[in-house]
C-alpha cells in the first residue's frame, strides 16, 4: 500500500469522511437491528452490507423478508428508491473513467454521502486523485459494514424496542441537506429539488412521486445550467 501511495491517500481522506463515519455507524446500527429482528443471523446483515450496500435500499429490503411480497414488487420498489443513483453516476462518468479497474467499485459504492464527498471535496496536493477518491469510497463502505455488524450483534444480545429506528436514515439526509444549505453557495438546485418534490408528491402521491421528481429536477437543472453556474460565480465573487 505504501509503495503505491494508498497509505497516504487513506490517511489524507479519513478526516473528510468523519461526518459519514458518525452517521453510518448509527444508521448502519439501526439497519442491523431491524434486520436481526426479522430472525436472521447477524452475518446476513453483514453480507448484505458488503454485497448490496444500498443504504435506504437496504432499509426497504428489510420489509421484503416477509411472506407475500412478490419478486416484481421488490424490483420495482428497489428501482424507485435507488433511481437517483443513475443521475449521480452520469455526473461522475469523467472522474470514474480515469480510475481504470477501480471504476467498477466506485460505481458500486456510490451512496448519497459518498457522492456528496466526491463532488465537493478538493483533492489535497501531493495525493493521487484516483487513490484519494477510492479511499473515500472504501472508508465509507467500511463504516457502513461496521455499523451493520454492531447493530445486528447488539440486536441479538440486547432486547429493546426498535420502533421508529428506521427514521435514522431520513434524519441523516436532513442533516446533510441542512449543512449544505447553511454553508451557502448554490441554493438554486436545493430550491428546485424541494419545490419539484413537493409539487409532484401532491400530483402522484407519496408512493409514486420519486421517479417523476428526479426527472423534473434533472430537466430543470439541465435547462437552467448556465444561469445556475452564473449565479455561483457571482456569489463566489
Amino acid at each position: 500500500m505504501k509503495k503505491n501511495g494508498y497509505a497516504k491517500a487513506f490517511k489524507t481522506a479519513f478526516p473528510y469522511t468523519i461526518p459519514v463515519l458518525t452517521g453510518y455507524l448509527f444508521i448502519g446500527l439501526a439497519f442491523g437491528v431491524m434486520f436481526q429482528e426479522k430472525g436472521y443471523n447477524f452475518l446476513w446483515a453483514v453480507f448484505m452490507s458488503v454485497l448490496v450496500y444500498a443504504g435506504s435500499g437496504q432499509y426497504l429490503a428489510v420489509n421484503f423478508f416477509v411472506p407475500g411480497v412478490s419478486f416484481l414488487n421488490m424490483i420495482f420498489m428497489t428501482f424507485m428508491v435507488n433511481v437517483r443513483h443513475i443521475f449521480y453516476g452520469l455526473s461522475l462518468l469523467e472522474k470514474f473513467g480515469e480510475m481504470g479497474k477501480k471504476r467498477w467499485y466506485m460505481i458500486f459504492s456510490l451512496t448519497d454521502e459518498t457522492y456528496s464527498l466526491l463532488c465537493t471535496t478538493k483533492i489535497p496536493s501531493g495525493v493521487s486523485r484516483g487513490k484519494f477518491l477510492f479511499a473515500i469510497a472504501l472508508l465509507d463502505h467500511l463504516y457502513w459494514i461496521a455499523g451493520s455488524a454492531i447493530g445486528a450483534i447488539a440486536g441479538a444480545v440486547i432486547p429493546f424496542n426498535a420502533k421508529g429506528i428506521d427514521f435514522a436514515m431520513t434524519a441523516l439526509f436532513l442533516v446533510i441537506f441542512t449543512e449544505q444549505w447553511m454553508a451557502g453557495g448554490k441554493r438554486i438546485p436545493a430550491v428546485i429539488g424541494i419545490v419539484s418534490s413537493a409539487a409532484l408528491r401532491v400530483v402522484f402521491g407519496a408512493n409514486n412521486f420519486v421517479l417523476p421528481s428526479m426527472i423534473c429536477i434533472m430537466l430543470c437543472l439541465v435547462s437552467g445550467r448556465k444561469y445556475i453556474e452564473k449565479e455561483a460565480v457571482s456569489h463566489a465573487d
